[in-house]
């Protein structure tokens, strides 16, 4: 199988469920009973969808919220259960599925050895982080042994869109949502939550300590390629800490399509950051498939570039054979 171009296709931000994780999530994160079916289902309905759009493989990752707003026990223990039935699915189809971990980041050493063990053993590509840990940022120093342990096996780490923090959402966003729910989510919470994230880990210094560290954010980049230059320019001023954000975030990030199917944000990305940074993702099922299929076989571009961004860079990001 492949595109009408035949080109392989990977994408690496698709999203299930697992029963088990989700009857410990808030009603906040409900979702609707169609999206829900979609999300449960790692079998036909999920294959026929991949097939009638081109796709040959989906990395699959959990949906938020993950394990992040879990008690450390708790968020241990049900992280190694999913995690454990991801690698089981994944083995009933080894060459349509991959997996990104789900780790329990409030307890960070059970993290980073939830991720040895998720590599090693399970053979995964990487790991996947919704939002913050318990109202904690991900570059906070207790979390840098994940860190450590990413680098070390050489796998990226997947910052992920969660819902803001409630502060956040009573301040910036509370006034509209009654007629604007989308606002405190895709439509704009998940991307300045998201890019907070990803800017603090390049401020954080964590980069520097472990050089061989991959972040993948999607959605182009939660909109840092196209403040880059601003971002790096104001951190340059006298007063701030000497640091070349655009180099340190260029040499590190990779970003993915995921629900983003733009023309210009898509040429912004791969101005700033080259196209060998770029990877195709849809967001199944939050985004449907066939529009980011037909996006890619639209765009004018080459086809030795749309081939880095289908299949080629995820396969040397994520050690896929």
């Amino acid at each position: 199988m492949a595109t009408k171009r035949d080109q392989q296709v990977i994408a690496i931000e698709e999203h299930y469920f697992d029963p088990e994780l989700t009857q410990h999530f808030s009603s906040a994160d409900e979702v609707p009973s169609g999206l829900r079916q979609r999300l449960e289902d790692v079998g036909e309905l999920r294959l026929r969808e991949m097939d009638e759009a081109g796709i040959d493989i989906q990395v699959l990752s959990h949906a938020p919220p993950g394990t992040q707003r879990l008690d450390p026990d708790s968020a241990s223990l049900l992280a190694t259960g999913v995690n454990d039935r991801l690698a089981s699915i994944i083995k009933t189809n080894p060459q349509r599925f991959a997996g990104l971990a789900s780790l329990p980041t409030p307890d960070a050493a059970a993290a980073a050895d939830e991720l040895e063990r998720c590599v090693n053993q399970l053979g995964f590509k990487g790991a996947i982080i919704h939002g913050l840990t318990n109202g904690t940022f991900f570059d906070d120093k207790k979390f840098w042994p994940i860190f450590e342990r990413a680098a070390s096996l050489d796998v990226p780490i997947y910052i992920h869109p969660a819902l803001p923090h409630p502060a956040v959402v009573d301040t910036y966003y509370q006034d509209y949502l009654t007629d604007y729910p989308g606002l405190e989510t895709a439509a704009w919470g998940f991307t300045v939550e998201t890019a907070t994230a990803a800017i603090r880990i390049v401020l954080s210094g964590v980069l520097e300590k472990y050089p061989g560290i991959k972040i993948i954010l999607g959605h182009l980049g939660e909109g840092i390629p196209f403040l880059l230059w601003r971002i790096d320019h104001a951190l340059s001023r006298p007063g701030n800490k000497s640091l070349s954000f655009r180099d340190v975030f260029s040499e590190h990030f990779y970003v993915t399509t995921s629900g983003n199917f733009s023309d210009p944000a898509l040429l912004c990305s791969i101005q700033e950051m080259g196209v060998d940074r770029i990877l195709f993702s849809v967001d199944w099922p939050f985004v449907a498939n066939d529009p980011g299929v037909e996006w890619m076989e639209s765009l004018h571009l080459n086809n030795e570039d749309k081939t880095k961004i289908l299949s080629e860079n995820a396969k040397r990001i994520l050690h896929i054979s």
